[in-house]
């Protein structure tokens, strides 16, 4: 029997070159000082990327890439398919895991100097493959077709229509028309499950092809210098020296940082669950919530806080100044020093970049201009802003409430604080201005003109003005000799119906 099987095994041997192929992967020689904790970010990533592929594979089984399917199929993942919740769950944590373990991987490779000769090229791979997940990343959050994700699309059209030139035919390639609608979503869900997971494999294949040809970066020692003409020959004299086997001789930390990335990500999925699906995606909400994953949280607080008009800055010229920097890397820098304690400009760097990248990402998490979608909801007018007011007036509290206005404007402190507190707004607006604010926006106020109905905004206004504190007369058009003002009503301000009237004819 044991002759039988040896013969087997000599058998697929011959054919397969298993042994060979084992010495050359996984047994191939590495410096000792690479088994360490900070050389684990990359096999933490590849971690990730095949929980990825195996969450996704079953997901995509149940999920329907269309508008009017894709949300109620994420509702039925998550409340009635035996283990969706789970499978949901460690399909977004091990995105979210994924993403700050390139980053990572990434840093440590820049503070190590592994960039530098003769690993130009798997430098740039590993570049190539980040941006393929942030695109994973994006284009995942577009499959929840929430709110979040629909208008997180616009954003991302909008952006990727910046680019000159061919901007415009990108995003109807993306979109497949004008709208954002099954025909995009359709897209995406090819872009997500077939083109881009295709790209990373294959780049990850050159990438660890790379790796196994030029050897892993040893752990640099301070004034030991990188040398064209001499790293050669002193790489070989480390493995030579001290060269183990990857596995098992540098692999016992990967094994075990694997191991603890496995359990969180199961335990995150388990007690925290996966994100959404929110609020469904409606194009004529008033208001919605364009807020995108974490991954992309600090560009959408950069783009609340930068001023009105950079757009293309922030979405174009500073990604594409990037991308180009972090390519050229490792021909403006090949040679020399590797030891992160002798570049401080390097540690600099990384230092500035994380903080930056950290503080927007908190304030895209508390910033008061992120309206809470559901404020209008759980908040009630106070009973001093209703009382003594006309049914007119109570009926604009009603559309106040109805329409969602307390999710940007707080009265009394109490909403959201995108926009100014209305608690005295009628001091500082006249009726004739409130209709035109409503009516047709302005600033970082979208226009409703098309969304509230005549009444409704004649009924809002109404009691906008009658927002102001008892001994404080509401603002009025300086226009001609002012008249005494009443104490109970102001009856010298314009009515809401003329007001209402020149605003619809004013362009």
């Amino acid at each position: 029997m044991m002759e039988t099987l040896r013969k087997v095994a000599l058998w697929v041997e011959d054919r397969l070159h298993l042994v060979k192929l084992w010495e050359q992967t996984a047994g191939h020689p590495v410096p000792k000082s690479t088994g360490s904790w900070f050389y684990t970010f990359g096999s933490m990533t590849m971690l990730c990327l095949i929980i990825q592929i195996l969450t996704g594979i079953f997901l995509a089984m149940v999920y329907v890439p269309s508008a009017a399917e894709a949300y109620h199929t994420l509702e039925r993942l998550n409340y009635e398919q035996q283990l969706g919740w789970v499978l949901r769950g460690m399909h977004y944590w091990g995105s979210n895991c994924m993403v700050i373990l390139m980053m990572l991987h990434m840093t440590q490779v820049f503070l190590w100097g592994a960039y530098k000769y003769p690993r130009e090229m798997t430098w740039m791979s590993g570049c190539v493959l980040l941006f393929i997940t942030l695109g994973l990343a994006f284009s995942g959050q577009v499959m929840r077709f929430d709110a979040d994700a629909y208008w997180g699309l616009g954003i991302g059209a909008a952006v990727l229509g910046r680019i000159p030139f061919i901007g415009d035919s990108l995003v109807h390639l993306l979109l497949g028309g004008p709208i954002i609608g099954s025909e995009a979503l359709s897209r995406f869900f090819s872009l997500h499950v077939f083109i881009l997971p295709g790209a990373i494999l294959a780049f990850l294949s050159l990438h660890l092809r790379l790796v196994l040809s030029k050897g892993i970066n040893e752990a640099p020692k301070p004034g030991v210098l990188v040398k064209r003409e001499t790293y050669d020959a002193y790489y070989k004299g480390i493995i030579k020296r001290e060269g183990v086997p990857f596995v098992p001789g540098a692999f016992n930390k990967d094994a075990v940082a694997n191991g603890i990335l496995l359990l969180v990500i199961i335990a995150l999925a388990l007690f925290v669950g996966p994100k959404g699906p929110g609020i469904p995606a409606d194009p004529t909400a008033v208001i919605t919530e364009a807020k995108p994953d974490d991954a992309f949280l600090f560009l959408f607080a950069a783009a609340a806080l930068m001023p009105n008009g950079s757009e293309v800055l922030l979405f174009f010229v500073l990604p594409t100044l990037g991308a180009i920097l972090l390519f050229a890397l490792p021909f403006i820098s090949n040679e020399g020093e590797k030891s992160w304690r002798r570049r401080p400009i390097a540690v600099l760097t990384v230092v500035i970049t994380f903080l930056s990248v950290g503080m927007l990402t908190y304030a895209g998490m508390t910033g008061p201009w992120s309206p809470h979608m559901e404020a209008w909801k759980s908040l009630e007018l106070k009973p001093q802003f209703l009382k003594d007011r006309t049914p007119l007036e109570l009926q604009g509290a009603l559309v106040f409430q109805n329409k969602q206005c307390r999710n940007c404007h707080a009265i009394d402190n109490q909403g959201g604080h995108r926009g100014p507190d209305l608690t005295a707004v009628a001091t500082r607006m006249t009726s004739p201005q409130l209709v035109r604010q409503v009516i047709q926006g302005g600033g970082n106020m979208p226009a409703y003109g098309k969304n509230l109905s005549p009444p409704e905004i004649h009924a809002l206004v109404a009691y906008l003005t009658s927002l102001h504190p008892p001994n404080v007369p509401p603002a009025r058009e300086a226009v001609g000799p002012l008249a005494p003002i009443d104490e109970k009503r102001s009856g010298s301000q314009p009515s809401t119906d003329d007001t209402f009237a020149k605003a619809e004819k004013t362009p």
